[in-house]
């Protein structure tokens, strides 16, 4: 068993009927969540088409942002950046320019550089993004498409053909680096630059 809230402190904070739920199954879920989410927030985000986004919050121009997406307090999208399939920012994150995420939770005062992409993931509190870094979600190159994750030196197969990454709180990711579907990292993670972790 693999349980979000040990990678990710705030995680039960958030969403608390998902605490037990399995990585892969909460990304696949995550539209559906945030859709629920949206019926819920008050006053302080402005809601339109299912894309709620915080007053506080600064958009530069040239986002793109397909519904649902919830993005919190004091964060920040850098001028076109794509966020799309259910995205959740949390409080105080920073998306560089050109960024693409895809359904995937972003966990408070994380940084994502720019030019970096993020697929099916869930990542947790003050991790760092350098510039280009990438989370992979498929296995393109594969016949046999299906994702297993190793946890405590045992493999666990997720049952999906489209799972990113598990990163723990306070973990650094180096620029250019590669994060292979199905990839779990704990608290405190450094990736060096140019890393390929397959």
């Amino acid at each position: 068993m693999i349980l979000i809230a040990d990678f990710i402190s705030e995680f039960t904070y958030r969403f608390p009927s998902a605490a037990s739920m399995l990585p892969w199954h909460f990304t696949t879920q995550l539209s559906e969540i945030i859709s629920s989410a949206i019926e819920i927030l008050d006053d302080g985000f402005i809601v339109e088409n299912n894309i709620a986004v915080h007053r506080s919050a600064l958009i530069e121009t040239g986002v793109v942002i397909k519904a649902p997406a919830i993005i919190n307090a004091d964060c920040f999208v850098g001028a076109h950046a794509y966020l799309r399939g259910g995205v959740f920012l949390d409080t105080g994150v920073s998306i560089g320019p050109g960024v693409e995420i895809k359904t995937s939770y972003i966990g408070s005062k994380t940084s994502v550089a720019h030019f970096n992409f993020i697929g099916d993931s869930l990542i947790g509190s003050e991790v760092n993004f350098e510039a280009g870094s990438v989370i992979a979600n498929h296995f393109n190159e594969r016949k046999d498409k299906l994702i297993s994750v190793k946890v405590n030196g045992n493999i666990l197969e997720t049952g999906v053909t489209k799972f990113g990454a598990l990163v723990g709180d306070y973990s650094k990711i180096g620029a250019n680096a590669v994060l292979s579907p199905g990839t779990i990292l704990p608290r405190g993670s450094i990736v060096k630059r140019l890393t390929l972790l397959d």
